[in-house]
């Protein structure tokens, strides 16, 4: 729609195939470091879903951002609060909490001045140097979970 402030994102043909290129990579561990296949227990089916996701690490800790906003892998989370984390030979088991608007926006603010906001920008109504209080608008579209706890194991 013309009227939108951002862009719509739809799981298409392609992009479950891109997903799944990129996710026989992060399975050998050739890619980037933030990059992860992020495993969660279907909230209906009970079912493990899996999907590459970037894990933002920065000065307030280790989060889970959503630029694409309420899609499957969040619902999943809400509903466990948990799940794994897997990049290379490693599998970190995670507990997670959902942060409120007002701590999530300058999670929000640094995720969008990453590099790979290339990719997640069109998808923010706010431009990266936008001040916080713009990325606390819109944080109800782009949950961000905070990690709480993580044991990582080697298999």
């Amino acid at each position: 729609m013309v009227n939108e402030p951002t862009k719509r994102f739809e799981m298409t043909r392609v992009r479950r195939t891109a997903n799944a290129f990129v996710s026989g990579f992060v399975k050998y561990g050739v890619c980037p470091t933030e990059v992860h296949l992020l495993t969660t227990r279907g909230r209906t089916s009970g079912f493990l879903r899996t999907t590459p996701v970037s894990v933002l690490d920065s000065d307030r800790g280790r989060f889970l951002v959503a630029p694409y906003g309420a899609v499957d892998w969040v619902r999943n989370l809400r509903k466990d609060g948990f799940a794994t984390l897997r990049r290379g030979g490693w599998i970190e088991l995670v507990s997670v909490r959902e942060l409120g608007a007002a701590d999530a926006a300058p999670v929000l603010r640094e995720y969008v001045n990453h590099p790979r906001a290339l990719v997640v920008a069109p998808y923010f109504a706010s431009p990266p140097e936008a001040p916080e209080e713009s990325f606390e608008a819109e944080a109800d579209l782009h949950p961000v979970f905070e990690i709480v706890r993580s044991t990582t194991v080697r298999i």
